[in-house]
């Protein structure tokens, strides 16, 4: 499996001001229920319940927000790229200017932990997340995700 089964470049969003982590969530869950035909307070809902079982910022600037809902058949990602950072509540404490949001199908879909797995040996390779930051458009941002 490959970030662009799942990842499609008009789901790529540069310089993203958003004033806190909720509404993060709430603006990424609008965008993603827009493309996949759901209910943008659904969506939110979910990604805000996962969020309350322990935070999804997993350091370095980098958050993976996700949520398994049954109307989705096969991952959906949506990467955002924020100006400025947010308080995410990330795991080393500092704030987070890179999400890669993921709606997930339910178990039993083996390809779920595939996909999260996936996006975060990603955004842990080296030199990836300074390309990332340094994407001048959404299209260049895409092709390093993808590259």
């Amino acid at each position: 499996m490959k970030i662009s089964d799942f990842l499609a470049p008009a789901d790529v969003v540069i310089d993203l001001r958003v004033p806190t982590k909720q509404q993060l969530l709430q603006d990424l869950a609008r965008k993603a229920a827009s493309s996949l035909g759901l209910q943008a307070d659904h969506v939110a809902s979910e990604l805000l319940k996962r969020e309350q079982l322990g935070s999804t910022g997993m350091g370095n600037g980098v958050a993976i927000p996700h949520a398994r809902l049954p109307v989705v058949k096969r991952p959906y990602g949506l990467v955002a790229r924020l100006k400025p950072p947010v308080d995410f509540d990330a795991i080393d404490g500092q704030p987070v200017d890179l999400v890669f949001m993921l709606l997930l199908p339910p178990p039993p879909e083996a390809d779920q932990l595939t996909v999260l797995a996936l996006v975060a040996r990603t955004l842990k390779t080296a030199g990836m997340l300074e390309r990332m930051r340094r994407a001048k458009s959404a299209p260049d941002f895409f092709a390093v995700m993808t590259g």
